[in-house]
Order: C-alpha cells, then structure tokens, then sequence
C-alpha cells in the first residue's frame, strides 16, 4: 500500500467566490481541493490551533471518537470521479474487546479538517495524484502576494459565500485539466 498513496500537506486555503480552495501537495505537486466555506473556515482554524466559543462539528464528531475509544489515523483522498474528489477516514477502535480498523467514506473537506485537529497524516492515492493538475506555480504566487500582507490561512469574514446545499457535489471538486472542456 505505501507504494498506492503519497503523503500530502496543506499548503494554503484561500477564499473563492464559491467556497474555499485548500491547497494540498507535497515538493512533487500541489493540487487543489475546493470545499464550502464553513468547512474552509474550520480547517484554517485547526490550521492555526484558533480557539473557538461553542465546539465546530469536527470538535463534537472528536468528543465522539473519544468516548467511543476511536481515533484518527490517517486519511486518503483515495477517487476522482466526474470532476469530484472522494477520501476515506481510517480510524481505530481500542477497548476491551480488542482493536478494530474502521474505514468510512467521507467528504475530502471533512476528512481533511478531521486529519488537521487530530494531527494526523493527510494521503493521496497515486492514481489521483497522478491525474490532477500540478497548482504549484499558482501556490507560489499566492504565496508571493501573501508575503505583501495577505495570509493565505486566515480566511476572516470577508472569505467567499457559503455554497447552497454544501454537500450536493458541488464541493471537492478540481479545475479542468488542461485541454480539456
């Protein structure tokens, strides 16, 4: 399997005009995932260990795993299919009847926040990886421009509009590939 996915970090979020773009690659590649805004807010949060007032819905799903004795191990952003990312969250069950793998399929943006405050790691299968389309040069002029003041983490306020329905498909979704229409 370690030869099936690479490891991956978040390498920026920034808002659109319909949600979020978090920025996802290693020093090969970096791609881009796009996510509705409340989910976009809540990974820079966990990017930035930001302390909120009420618990998010990442936080109570956490308080969950630990009164059932499960945790996070990692993630994979594991499908790409009709311009739609898919991942798998693969948790841990401890108790007294033993150990148990659980994998359960999830929204990339919500395994991806879930990976951030467990600090768990973030994987990408091969096959995925090598289909989308390389957005470091993309990433490093961001990145130039946040160095004139804009932080590519803190999304505030004035971030893009929540999406309708974020969970209809139209999230996770990646930019064309080159080419093609």
């Amino acid at each position: 399997m370690k030869n099936d996915i690479i490891e991956v970090k978040v390498k920026g979020i920034i808002p659109t005009s319909r949600g979020c773009a978090v920025f996802l690659g290693n020093d090969e590649k970096t791609f881009t995932i796009y996510v509705d805004h409340s989910v976009g807010q809540a990974i820079a949060m966990f990017i930035q260990d930001t302390p909120k007032e009420r618990p998010l819905t990442h936080d109570l799903i956490a308080s969950i795993f630990v009164g059932l004795g499960v945790h996070v191990n990692y993630i994979v952003v594991n499908e790409l299919k009709s311009n739609t990312y898919f991942a798998r969250l693969m948790l841990q069950q401890e108790n007294e009847l033993g150990k148990k793998i659980i994998e359960i399929d999830a929204r990339p943006s919500d395994c991806i926040a879930l990976a951030l405050q467990q600090k768990c790691p973030i994987y990408c299968a091969r096959e995925v990886f090598d289909e989308v389309e390389d957005m470091t040069e993309v990433l490093k002029q961001m990145n130039e421009s946040a160095q004139k003041g804009e932080d590519l983490f803190n999304l505030g306020e004035e971030g893009g509009e929540d999406e309708e329905g974020g969970e209809g498909g139209k999230e996770d979704k990646p930019p064309p590939p080159k080419g093609k229409k």
